[in-house]
């Protein structure tokens, strides 16, 4: 049984890699399906109860999902979000009771099977149930908003800024997203984005340099 009680109005950082350290994304199209799955699993329904219930022909029922899903209150705000190729880091907000557990139910079956029928395999591909972790400050929410905004550079040479599975660019104002929630939690702490991008790359460097955060990466440089 998960240790940790989600509670609503919380911040929590939640996070899980391939089984066996396999990569989880393999071209464009997975990290599009898992970005896919974060919007239109965020609600009380289900996916499989949606179809049944939705038009007759796919294009009529893709056009009418769309409409339902956009009716929907979401469980979960999404304050950020990282896509590695053998990793992902999410920051949610719970917004209703249970909300971030049957969201990431949703999330690691949904995207399990997709990825099981698309490369014909079967079995788990994520390492474990996901791991959850309470941000019980403010400076800690910063903190892990620099954290995993900037995760991709933490990791490997590509630069945070341009990546383009995260969620910094909307940070940035760079692009719109329908993924996430409230992020003006983040920015409004800050005097412009490019003072939060200096934020990003000074916990890009500290991540890299101090021994002390090294707990908090799910692969080691």
């Amino acid at each position: 049984m998960r240790k940790i009680q989600f509670a609503d109005n919380e911040y929590y950082h939640i996070y899980n890699r391939g089984v066996d350290k396999r990569d989880i994304f393999l071209d464009d199209e997975d990290y599009l399906n898992f970005l896919k799955d974060l919007k239109e699993f965020n609600n009380n329904s289900y996916h499989d109860e949606r179809l049944r219930v939705l038009g007759h022909s796919s294009s009529l029922r893709f056009k009418e999902l769309n409409f339902f899903l956009n009716d929907l209150e979401r469980v979960v705000d999404v304050i950020a979000y990282s896509l590695n190729p053998n990793h992902f880091h999410l920051i949610l907000k719970q917004l209703r009771e249970n909300g971030i557990p049957n969201f990431m139910h949703k999330i690691g079956t949904g995207f399990t099977n997709k990825f099981n029928k698309k490369y014909d395999r079967s079995g788990s591909l994520f390492q474990g149930s996901y791991k959850a972790i309470h941000i019980d400050n403010n400076n800690y929410l910063l903190w892990l908003a620099g954290y995993v905004n900037g995760n991709i550079e933490i990791h490997s040479s590509e630069k945070a800024e341009f990546y383009k599975w995260s969620s910094f660019k909307s940070f940035l104002n760079q692009e719109t997203s329908e993924i996430l929630g409230d992020i003006d939690v983040i920015l409004s702490q800050f005097e412009d984005a490019e003072r939060f991008k200096e934020f990003i790359e000074r916990v890009i460097s500290e991540s890299k340099t101090k021994k002390e955060m090294e707990k908090y990466l799910l692969e080691k440089i």
